[in-house]
């Protein structure tokens, strides 16, 4: 047992204090884990357009003060009661989804999406009691969506973590507890390409690149991408991107500029981004009688989905997918393995870094668009 388990641990963590403020850095209290909770020391951590969007908090329920942060990479420091699959020193990747094992979700091969542990944006505070493990002067400071990296120590569920191979580089594959796998997993586990197909992603973000590379080892011939941001273009290459379309540089539709391309259309389509018309765009691009579309981006909260229903009865299909269809403590550590195999890239994927000090950088790259992701070093 390490010497501080059962303790409160002081340390550094980034505060966000009201929506859209640069975070600060404050010394925190963090509590001992509780049942079924264990505490990491987080080593790296990186920033995601969901913090991003939580933390201008527009269009949702603001939730401060709070910590964000929910990609990163750390080590088990303590273990609460009940905890039998983790011990003090294990490596680990918290994910904002988790699996708890035991629900219907959890026991079903096609579904990731546990019942206790589904991503829940507005809770900031522990499942077991309600409360938080933050403080500052006895005041809680709100968790999110059950991680909180954005500190030097935090508390997480059990069935939030998973344990992977401690000779991974922990700089590299915490962008696995996310984004990555986000987009990897859309590809190879929901759309599955075939050898030799066509697929368009639409958004050429961190996640839509993702989901590229995950075209590329698929063995697809041809991986159209598109977006509205041209400066995204030359970095795809690198990701497998064949060919690249801007909506604007055409005055009809672009599922009909890519059906004109590809004979018909492309075998499968991923949509990144979370625009609704991306997304009808997405399905209406594949190919009638096998082409598959895959929903990746979340969409606004009052958007519709419309299309002709003659799409559909044409034999298109239309999937969604959480996380890549990947169960966090099953499947990532296999994905981590898949790096260090070298049949996965991520280096490619890291367009910053910054000491955690200097963590407000990281948003303003994002938010000028100049990041795919920023590795954040804590203790620096």
């Amino acid at each position: 047992m390490s010497s501080t388990s059962g303790q409160v641990i002081r340390c550094k963590a980034a505060v966000a204090w009201e929506a859209g403020k640069p975070v600060v850095i404050e010394e925190v209290e963090v509590a001992p884990p509780q049942a079924k909770e264990v505490r990491v020391k987080i080593l790296f951590t990186s920033l995601c357009h969901t913090d991003v969007y939580f933390w201008e908090a527009k269009g949702q329920t603001p939730v401060f003060p709070r910590i964000f942060g929910h990609e990163a990479g750390g080590i088990v420091e303590s273990v609460g009661e009940g905890v039998t699959d983790l011990k003090p020193g294990d490596h680990v990747l918290p994910i904002f989804t988790g699996e708890c094992k035991e629900c219907a979700h959890c026991k079903s091969e096609e579904s990731n999406m546990c019942d206790l542990l589904r991503i829940n944006t507005e809770r900031g505070v522990m499942l077991s009691d309600g409360k938080s493990r933050f403080s500052i002067k006895g005041k809680p400071i709100y968790h999110f969506v059950g991680t909180s990296t954005f500190s030097e120590y935090t508390v997480i569920h059990v069935g939030c973590l998973a344990k992977i191979n401690p000779s991974a580089p922990l700089d590299k594959v915490c962008l696995l507890s996310c984004g990555i796998s986000t987009g990897l997993g859309a590809a190879l586990n929901v759309a599955k390409p075939k050898r030799g197909s066509t697929v368009a992603v639409f958004g050429l973000g961190a996640v839509g690149l993702a989901a590229a590379e995950g075209a590329r080892i698929a063995g697809a011939s041809r991986i159209i991408g598109v977006d509205l941001n041209p400066r995204r273009f030359n970095e795809a290459k690198k990701f497998g991107v064949t060919e690249f379309l801007n909506p604007k540089d055409y005055d009809k539709p672009i599922q009909e500029v890519i059906a004109g391309m590809t004979n018909g259309g492309v075998d499968r389509s991923i949509e990144c981004t979370g625009n609704i018309n991306a997304m009808i765009s997405a399905f209406e691009c594949v190919h009638d009688g096998w082409g598959v579309a895959v929903l990746v981006g979340v969409p606004s909260r009052d958007d519709q989905f419309k299309t002709h229903p003659m799409n559909i009865l044409n034999e298109r299909t239309l999937k969604g997918t959480f996380f890549g269809n990947y169960k966090p403590r099953s499947d990532i550590p296999s994905v981590v393995e898949k790096y260090m195999n070298k049949e996965l890239e991520l280096e490619k994927f890291i367009t910053h870094e910054v000491p955690f000090a200097e963590i407000n950088k990281a948003f303003e790259y994002m938010l000028q668009g100049d990041s795919l992701r920023c590795i954040i070093r804590m203790g620096a």
